[in-house]
């Protein structure tokens, strides 16, 4: 490979400065410079992807003077920076169809509620959707037989909410600990049963 060929420029680490400005190039657009255009400069407003070609010096000046708002006024500058927070795309509030100020309609024909919506995973279930939506806890959850045992170690029937086994859980606690016995650990092996049975049940979402 030659010295002093452009694609040996590429691979060095600091090219030859005097091979590159010998490149050619446009001149530059600044009125009556003949130097070469090594640096671009946008046109303004408007005129996106369009672009001076300047030579280092008066690329400079050009961007100390450049003003992308020059021309608009303080309400249009303020509305252009709060589109520019968003790509300048439409929004809408949320519950909103297409920004045309319509709620969005569940089965009903009412506006959309959680309690209308297919919920598998129980994600609107501690929002609540209405009382004609409301289910008894006890009749949307099937209880298997190890979480019937352990709401039996708690005294408890299968119907019981988190409210009554968390309840349910902080009184045996107090119960049967040893501070609470003036040290006496006879109630210890209770209180283990206790404890386990509370984690399993908070483990399979009961409580």
């Amino acid at each position: 490979m030659k010295f002093d060929s452009p694609l040996y420029d590429r691979i060095r680490v600091k090219p030859g400065e005097d091979r590159r400005l010998q490149a050619d190039r446009p001149c530059c657009d600044w009125p009556e410079c003949a130097n070469g255009a090594t640096h671009r400069a946008p046109k303004g407003r408007n005129r996106e992807r369009e672009y001076w070609r300047f030579c280092l010096d008066h690329v400079r000046e050009y961007n100390q003077s450049y003003n992308f708002f020059a021309g608009m006024s303080d309400d249009a500058v303020a509305r252009y920076q709060k589109d520019a927070m968003t790509g300048h795309l439409p929004t809408w509030r949320i519950g909103m169809v297409g920004g045309g100020g319509g709620r969005v309609k569940g089965k009903s024909g009412r506006p959309y509620s959680a309690g209308e919506a297919d919920d598998p995973f129980g994600i609107f279930r501690d929002i609540g959707g209405g009382p004609e939506h409301a289910k008894p806890e006890a009749e949307r959850r099937t209880v298997r037989n190890a979480e019937r045992k352990a709401l039996h170690a708690l005294g408890l029937e299968e119907g019981a909410g988190r409210l009554d086994i968390k309840a349910r859980f902080k009184e045996l606690v107090k119960r049967h600990h040893p501070d609470a016995n003036g040290g006496d650990r006879g109630s210890e092996e209770k209180l283990r049963e206790i404890i386990e049975a509370y984690n399993y049940l908070k483990a399979t979402g009961f409580c």
